[in-house]
């Protein structure tokens, strides 16, 4: 199998960092404010405006103003090798998915829309925090927000994301599977995610879990077919 996989918000702990942040500049915020495991996880989008009726996009949550937002962002990404610096959200996630490249032959590329932190190139902060976690000799392409013609070049099977609008990306734009990783309440999840094509789960392990049943699988279903019956999606009609 060909993967692609975001890394902030789904293997690294942006949202950790961000919090930690607007508590040292903000002393007298309330945690609500940032409790969601979505806020912060992702770095700010530019030019982001009002997404189109079908399109799901991030879940209302509570958040800092604009100007705190900003601040926040700012002051992080004026630490030098920030990108370096970072935990993983689930500890041990990406040495099992270099194990997983070793025992089944997968094929990885790391996707990533990150910012300009001074220090190291942006691909090399991103290749070395990879590595420290133990997926040795990891391929990253620095890309724009869309990923679907990327899918598509690169002809992956599946790209894992944490935003619901980068994985309609992909499924619209491409023939791979978009994997959302949700890990916010269950109940918060948009509406139209499986309508329209986007498997959900709830952490990287179960995500490697799918995967790993879907590539072990040897009905008629095919690789696409089994993702689609064990992420909860209905059969492609003909």
């Amino acid at each position: 199998m060909r993967i692609g996989f975001d890394l902030d918000g789904v293997l690294a702990d942006l949202h950790g960092a961000y919090f930690r942040q607007a508590r040292a500049l903000f002393p007298g915020i309330d945690d609500s404010a940032l409790a969601s495991p979505s806020t912060g996880a992702s770095p700010p989008e530019e030019g982001e405006g009002a997404a189109d009726d079908d399109v799901p996009g991030p879940a209302s949550r509570p958040v800092l103003s604009r100007h705190q937002a900003s601040a926040v962002w700012n002051q992080l990404f004026r630490t030098e090798n920030f990108w370096e610096t970072l935990s993983e959200i689930e500890p041990g996630a990406l040495a099992r998915l270099w194990e997983l490249t070793q025992t089944r032959g997968w094929e990885i590329i790391f996707l990533t829309s990150r910012p300009h932190a001074p220090g190291r190139t942006l691909q090399h902060q991103t290749q070395r925090w990879i590595a420290a976690q133990g997926f040795l000799l990891p391929s990253v392409f620095i890309v724009p927000q869309s990923r679907g013609r990327i899918a598509d070049a690169l002809q992956l099977d599946a790209v894992v994301d944490d935003r619901p609008e980068g994985c309609l990306d992909v499924v619209l734009e491409s023939k791979a599977r978009g994997i959302l990783v949700w890990r916010g309440d269950a109940a918060s999840v948009p509406g139209s995610t499986k309508r329209l094509g986007i498997g959900v789960v709830p952490s990287i392990k179960v995500c490697l879990d799918v995967l790993v049943e879907a590539d072990q699988g040897s009905d008629g279903d095919g690789l696409m077919g089994r993702l689609r019956r064990l992420l909860g999606l209905k059969p492609r009609t003909t």
